[in-house]
C-alpha cells in the first residue's frame, strides 16, 4: 500500500498576477484622462483605499494555488467572487495526503455559538486526536485502494475518504476582493488552518502591491 502522508501545513504559492499599485493610480485617473502621465501614485492609491474607492482595485488580480485539506477548501470557496479549478477525484487518482493538527493548533472549543474560545487540550486529548486522525487516513485510503482495485470508478471510490485529505486549487480574483477575503480569514476568529493559508495570501499581496497593501492595513 502506498505510504500515508500526515502533515499540518497550509501551502499556499504564487502563480501569475495582473497589474500593479500603478494600474490601480491609472484606472481611477481615466476619470480626468490623465492615465498614463509619469506622476507618483502612492498618495492616490492611498486616498483610494480610505475613501472606499474600490472599483480601481479591481483592475489587478492574482492567481494562487492552495494546497490545502479538503475542509479548508470548502469554507476558501465560500468566497463566492473568487475563480476555482481543483484536482479532480473523477478524472486523477488522489494523493494519500491527509491532515493532522499540528502542536500548535488548539483542540477544546467552549463558549457558545459567536463566542468560542478555543483552547489547547490536555496531553490525553492530544494523543487522541492524533490517533483517530492517523487511524482513520490509514483505514479510509486502504478501501480508496481496495475500490479502485476492483474496478470501481474514482468517482464512487473516493466517497471513503474523509475531508482531511489534501486538494489542490487554483483561486484567482481581483485585489479587492483577495482584500475582503484576506479581512475575514486572517481574523482571529476565524478557522486556524484558513487563517494559515490566507496569511500566506497576504504575503504575496504585500510584496506585489505594497501601497494598496499598507493602505489596507492601515499602514499608509
Amino acid at each position: 500500500m502506498t505510504d500515508i502522508q500526515l502533515r499540518s501545513d497550509m501551502g499556499v504559492s504564487y502563480v501569475h498576477h495582473m497589474g500593479s499599485d500603478q494600474m490601480i493610480a491609472d484606472a481611477a485617473r481615466v476619470s480626468t484622462r490623465t492615465d498614463g502621465e509619469e506622476r507618483p501614485h502612492e498618495a492616490l492609491v492611498r486616498r483610494l483605499w480610505t475613501d472606499g474607492h474600490t472599483s480601481p482595485f479591481e483592475h489587478t488580480a492574482l492567481t494562487v494555488r492552495a494546497e490545502v485539506p479538503i475542509f479548508v477548501a470548502r469554507e476558501w470557496m465560500r468566497h463566492r467572487t473568487q475563480a476555482f479549478n481543483e484536482v479532480s477525484g473523477r478524472y486523477s487518482e488522489l494523493e494519500p495526503v491527509f491532515y493532522l493538527p499540528g502542536d500548535d493548533r488548539p483542540l477544546v472549543q467552549s463558549g457558545k455559538a459567536m463566542d468560542y474560545r478555543r483552547e489547547a487540550g490536555d496531553a490525553d486529548q492530544a494523543d487522541r486526536t492524533d490517533a483517530a486522525h492517523s487511524l482513520r487516513a490509514i483505514e479510509s485510503w486502504r478501501w480508496y485502494q481496495v475500490l479502485l482495485n476492483n474496478g470501481i470508478a474514482r468517482e464512487v471510490a473516493r466517497n471513503v475518504l474523509p475531508v482531511s485529505l489534501y486538494t489542490s486549487f487554483y483561486a484567482t480574483a481581483n485585489l479587492n476582493n483577495w482584500l475582503k477575503f484576506l479581512t475575514l480569514r486572517t481574523d482571529e476568529t476565524a478557522l486556524y488552518e484558513i487563517r494559515e493559508a490566507a496569511s500566506q495570501v497576504e504575503a504575496i499581496i504585500a510584496d506585489l502591491w505594497p501601497v494598496t497593501y499598507g493602505a489596507w492595513r492601515g499602514k499608509a
